[in-house]
């Protein structure tokens, strides 16, 4: 049987937009011809309560799992048979099981970064791990994400010292959009707000074309 390809989303601190991350790149994804499904590690939830305001059904899989030892690699053989790739979303701790767990199951790690000097403190501990994972994984691909980025002075410094980092940054950004937020008011991703979600959506075609060179694939 053939494995699901799996993206993990991670941050240290939350308002990184993580979910919103995951949430986009699924409908991206979708779009892609791909089965996608998103497991909710987080135990506020928000990929799931997401999913959930659908009137018309959220694109990909959504299901929420309390992770216990051993358990997600099960969960993640079952959906093999279901979906290409599965994203999992985190909880806001890099010291939380799930977290840790999910790092180990993960083919593409990926850290939303608001380009803010707190952001980026807290980023650093992210980077620690995800270095040391990849010392016994040497598989493990990961990559920073630009996120909420605001056209300032402050945001594009912040994003040059993004370039310190010992991982990459991915090649493409998430702006500080309406359509993002709007998207998550009706329980979808902005493909479906037309022409208002139209510049967040050539964001996100941007984001899955990177995400997919990480895992391999292309579009």
């Amino acid at each position: 049987m053939a494995k699901s390809r799996v993206i993990t989303v991670l941050s240290q601190k939350g308002g990184a937009g993580k979910s919103t991350l995951t949430m986009q790149l699924a409908g991206g994804l979708a779009r892609s011809g791909r089965r996608v499904a998103i497991i909710d590690l987080d135990p506020q939830e928000t990929a799931l309560r997401w999913a959930q305001a659908a009137t018309e059904g959220f694109p990909a899989q959504v299901s929420k799992l309390d992770v216990l030892p051993g358990g997600l690699r099960a969960v993640l053989k079952q959906m093999a048979r279901s979906a290409d790739i599965v994203l999992l979303d985190c909880p806001p701790s890099i010291e939380h099981p799930a977290t840790l767990a999910a790092l180990q199951e993960a083919d593409v790690a990926l850290v939303p970064v608001v380009p803010s000097p707190a952001d980026l403190w807290s980023t650093k501990g992210v980077e620690r791990l995800i270095l040391q994972v990849q010392a016994s994984r040497k598989g493990l691909k990961a990559a920073l994400v630009p996120n909420r980025v605001l056209r300032t002075n402050l945001a594009w410094d912040v994003l040059e010292v993004m370039r310190d980092f010992t991982l990459p940054v991915l090649g493409a950004a998430l702006s500080q959009r309406n359509a993002f937020a709007q998207s998550a008011v009706i329980g979808g991703t902005v493909y479906q707000l037309g022409r208002a979600g139209s510049e967040a959506a050539r964001e996100v075609d941007k984001l899955v074309a990177e995400v997919l060179k990480l895992t391999g694939e292309k579009l």
